[in-house]
């Protein structure tokens, strides 16, 4: 363990087709595509939470990609990488809005 932080890209997805199937497939193709880079020390996709509704919850999305990478250098290389590169361009379409938030993060 060092003191150097990880970095964490979190990413929220509003698709222009909320239906189960179509959030299922955006599902099925960050786990095609995102999961296993080299680096990667946290991998999570999923759905929003339906039942939790409280005032402080951010509601504006149907999927959320959670990846913690050892370090900002293989953030980076998982940036601009095929696999990446290939689930922007098989899924930009159904996006009605893509919000990222990167952090340093330590545990």
């Amino acid at each position: 363990m060092t003191d150097r932080p990880m970095l964490a890209h979190m990413v929220y997805f509003t698709l222009t087709d909320p239906s189960e199937g179509a959030i299922q497939e955006l599902i099925a193709s960050c786990k095609e595509h995102l999961s296993s880079h080299p680096g990667t020390v946290l991998f999570a996709v999923g759905r929003l939470t339906a039942d939790l509704n409280r005032p402080v919850n951010d509601r504006d999305f149907h999927v959320a990609l959670q990846l913690v990478f050892e370090s900002r250098e293989a953030h980076d290389v998982y940036q601009v990488s095929d696999r990446h590169q290939q689930f922007i361009a098989k899924n930009k379409e159904s996006w009605a809005q893509v919000r990222v938030f990167d952090a340093d993060v330590t545990n």
